[in-house]
């Protein structure tokens, strides 16, 4: 098993990022916004699916819709305002990776109530949304021909304010040796 993100997502980031390569979010006079054909051309998206994932952008407030000859699909705020957690939530709904550490979701597991490692998992949970969180469409947005490392995310779990150095390991880290 794997966590993973689903196909809509990831064809929403995709979008998202090309939509920040055409503009940033701020329209200067002139800049014509982006196509539905355009963006399905530019990611080899079908037209359809950008179309829905697009409207899912708009519904959420990430994206903006103008209408009319020079109309089109632009970022609704600068891509440096524009978390990467955002447009996984706008899409699939809160980030979490057991029911227990979903919003939507808490209180349907039966094991809830006795869990032993429900603590650790909202803990991993937090992490993630925090990395999601900290990384914005800026910093997606890649020149093809320049390689370069992605930017470093840097964490702390909860109560590591005061210890330099790396986290300590997760509490149930030792019953797995």
């Amino acid at each position: 098993m794997m966590l993973r993100i689903s196909k809509l997502t990831d064809y929403a980031v995709a979008l998202s990022v090309r939509l920040a390569q055409a503009g940033d979010g701020e329209r200067q006079a002139g800049e014509r916004h982006q196509s539905v054909r355009s963006l399905a051309r530019a990611t080899r998206i079908p037209e359809p699916t950008v179309r829905k994932v697009l409207k899912t952008l708009v519904k959420a407030g990430l994206v903006r819709s103008v209408r009319g000859a020079q109309g089109g699909y632009g970022l609704a705020r600068p891509a440096n305002e524009i978390s990467v957690a955002e447009i996984i939530v706008a899409v699939e709904g809160p980030i979490g990776v057991t029911e227990c550490t979903n919003e939507a979701t808490a209180g349907l597991c039966e094991l809830e109530g006795r869990c032993t490692v429900q603590g650790p998992w909202q803990q991993i949970s937090a992490v993630i949304r925090a990395a999601l969180s900290e990384l914005n469409l800026a910093d997606m947005v890649t020149d093809p021909d320049q390689t370069s490392e992605p930017p470093p995310v840097r964490l702390r779990l909860r109560g590591d304010e005061r210890r330099p150095g790396p986290p300590p390991p997760l509490p149930f880290a030792e019953t797995l040796s």
